[in-house]
């Protein structure tokens, strides 16, 4: 027996899709990711109409999909994260049906409580036997985890995945299994190796994200929470990354042995858990070649389902046990309130990813950033967009001190007691105002609403309106 079917075409009609479905994809394969623009097209040529598209995100290697929402091909989408091509086009009207915005513990949730469907998934695999057993660790687009998958292969009506290395049945060391899978396309490139993962994710040497950064390992020391045990979070940024290489320093230095490194994983978290300072990596998502092959060949490199990293519905999750979080934003208020949605001018640029999730599960979340970015500043009165609520931030960082949310005093004595330079969040925004000086206001007509921005509980925390 074999559920290999001839094409992508071949797929879709046995699928049964029609107008009005919902397709799904994932986003480990990025912006070097062939196999949505690949599956939309074939389904207009089919001349299927009126689909909503669930991706747990889209990349600007995703521009395609703007020509299908002109179309009607494609009137809906739920997602996590947009990038700024698609976005833009959003943000302009292009798409019939507001865009419903998750985080990637909220679409998890979603799928699984029934809140959100998915008729046909399409599922990007590196390696896939025939009977659909596949993985993302090995083959020519290896791209490490599959975690953002599991919940679209277990959910949908129907799952098709799509692979470029088509091996005997069984593989045994997979991922997603057979039990979920309806049919196997085999494809001469499922995605561009160069767009899926870095050969490495560069440490910056700009000055002042390593000021930032320092400043932020500094007061995760003093917090009390580098200790051994410790759990950990951080982006794939600059300042993110650089504010891990000064917390591994200090624990080299104290001696301090953490318990597990979380979220989408890097060389540098690879490093650390190399070094003995965690005793385990879960890994949703590998962003470079040196994480993709940890996880091939370390056992205590974990990969986890997306539920498992953060759904708020699920028994317990690894972010529910999380210490420490580096995040990053486009804004901040002064209510501590994060924007990573839109730009200074409301265009759709980003999502909430985990942003969300980890900055209200872990016990001290840290928005590392520059006071200003191409002359606009960081800290506004109040965000465009609010992504994740004030109420989960604990610290604002720059390179002109940190800001302390005040429902954390406790916290504030901690960092003043290490003689770190506290200030004010509106002390902040006077500095990034006399430097930029004062942002001119942003007229947005609040005429049409193109995206709605969901918290983790599918509750609406904001809406995102055209632009233009």
């Amino acid at each position: 027996m074999s559920k290999v079917v001839g094409s992508i075409r071949e797929a879709i009609i046995a699928s049964g899709l029609k107008d009005g479905m919902t397709v799904s994809f994932h986003h480990h394969l990025r912006s070097g990711d062939y196999v949505l623009n690949m599956v939309m097209e074939e389904i207009a040529k089919l001349g299927i109409k009126d689909l909503t598209v669930n991706a747990s995100s889209v990349h600007d290697g995703h521009t395609p999909l703007i020509e299908h929402m002109k179309n009607g091909v494609v009137t809906g989408l739920e997602t996590d994260y947009i990038g700024p091509a698609v976005g833009k086009a959003i943000s302009e009207g292009v798409l019939k049906n507001p865009v419903i915005f998750r985080s990637h513990g909220g679409r998890p949730s979603a799928l699984e409580t029934g809140k959100s469907k998915i008729d046909v998934a399409f599922i990007a695999a590196p390696t896939s036997d025939t009977m659909g057993n596949c993985t993302g660790k090995i083959g020519k687009s290896a791209c490490g985890s599959l975690g953002y998958a599991f919940v679209d292969a277990e959910c949908a009506k129907k799952t098709v995945v799509i692979t470029d290395n088509l091996v005997p049945y069984p593989l045994t060391d997979y991922s997603i299994d057979e039990i979920n899978v309806d049919y196997v396309v085999e494809v001469d490139a499922i995605g561009d190796p160069k767009g899926i993962v870095s050969g490495t994710t560069r440490m910056p040497k700009d000055p002042v994200a390593l000021k930032i950064a320092d400043l932020a390992a500094k007061a995760i020391d003093a917090s009390g929470l580098l200790k051994d045990g410790i759990s950990f979070q951080t982006g794939a940024g600059g300042a993110s990354l650089a504010t891990a290489d000064f917390l591994k320093n200090i624990m080299i230095k104290k001696n301090i042995k953490g318990s597990f490194a979380l979220g989408g994983i890097t060389g540098y978290i690879v490093d650390m858990l190399e070094a003995g300072l965690f005793q385990a990596i879960q890994d949703v998502q590998c962003f470079d070649l040196k994480a993709v092959e940890s996880l091939r060949t370390n056992p205590k490199h974990q990969e986890i389902t997306a539920s498992h990293y953060a759904s708020p519905t699920a028994k317990s999750t690894a972010a529910g046990s999380l210490d420490v979080v580096v995040l990053g934003a486009t804004q901040i208020d002064l209510d501590f309130n994060v924007n990573v949605h839109t730009d200074s001018k409301g265009y759709i640029i980003g999502g909430s990813g985990g942003h969300t999730d980890v900055a209200e599960c872990a016990k001290l979340t840290l928005i590392v950033a520059p006071l200003s970015r191409a002359r606009m500043p960081i800290v506004v009165d109040k965000v465009l967009t609010v992504s994740t609520p004030g109420s989960s931030i604990d610290l604002l960082v720059t390179q002109y001190g940190i800001a302390v949310n005040p429902a954390r005093p406790e916290l504030k004595e901690q960092l003043i007691k290490a003689k770190l330079p506290v200030k004010d969040i509106q002390e902040l925004k006077t500095i990034a105002d006399q430097i930029n000086g004062t942002p001119g206001t942003v007229e947005i007509k609040k005429e049409r609403v193109v995206a709605k921005v969901l918290n983790r509980d599918d509750s609406l925390l904001d809406v995102i309106y055209q632009v233009s």
